[in-house]
């Protein structure tokens, strides 16, 4: 039975991945120019390491509302404490460990972007220009290109026809969140199909073994003596007589 109920593995997991997601984040904000001049090869032409400030959803998509940032900010918080609510909820009722570390991928995934909203804007003054304050506003730092395929969409797709499209720009936070949602969706299956707990199984075997015990203790048929050896003997010999 594939189950555990303390939830510390889980958030040590997702403590990890956030500590590898911002240390990746500020190494480029250090180290990298933004935009293709100071964009980076790492395997042919179509993975490359590209700086690009991003003041919307997850892999460059954006929010054009004027509050449109401090709602996806405030609802990345609400979701981040959901998440890891959720998350350890499941845990102590003993759930599968696989549902457990994909949530834990996507609760690094939430928190990682949250820090980058709620605190760059102020920590690394990346908060979009006429934003009405710094925190809440920062921009999350994406850089993983993976250059497969650019060009116009057809027309004959719906809604997106004829639009310019470019593969999306994102972080190792937007890949624990797709990562995670993937897993879920691919394997629900089977971190739903574990038996129930142990101890439900122990209670049920003793109630068993109760009304077995109250069944018998209630016939009446237990109440006949049973004869002893000695009468048992005396009707033999009477018998014989």
């Amino acid at each position: 039975m594939n189950q555990s109920r303390n939830p510390a593995p889980y958030l040590l997991f997702s403590v990890l991945l956030i500590g590898i997601d911002q240390a990746s984040k500020l190494l480029v904000h250090q180290y990298m120019q933004p935009g293709f001049s100071g964009q980076i090869a790492l395997i042919g032409d179509w993975l490359k390491l590209h700086y690009v400030l991003n003041p919307g959803m997850a892999f460059g998509m954006q929010l054009g509302h004027e509050y449109g940032k401090l709602f996806l900010t405030l609802f990345r918080l609400v979701a981040m404490v959901a998440i890891g609510g959720y998350m350890i909820h499941l845990a102590r009722a003993g759930a599968s460990k696989g549902l457990l570390w994909a949530l834990a991928m996507i609760l690094a995934g939430a928190v990682g972007n949250v820090i980058d909203s709620t605190f760059y804007g102020v920590l690394l003054g990346n908060a979009p220009y006429g934003s009405p304050t710094p925190w809440f506003h920062g921009q999350v730092i994406d850089m993983i290109f993976v250059d497969f395929w650019e060009g116009f969409i057809p027309d004959w797709v719906p809604v997106w026809g004829g639009q310019y499209y470019s593969t999306p720009i994102f972080n190792i936070a937007d890949s624990c969140i797709f990562l995670g949602v993937c897993s879920i969706l691919i394997f629900q299956g089977s971190f739903h199909s574990h038996g129930p707990e142990p101890e439900e199984e122990e209670k049920e075997e003793r109630e068993e073994g109760e009304k077995e015990e109250g069944a018998s203790e209630a016939d009446p048929r237990n109440d006949i003596p049973t004869p002893t050896s000695t009468e048992e003997e005396d009707e033999n010999k009477k018998e014989s007589i």
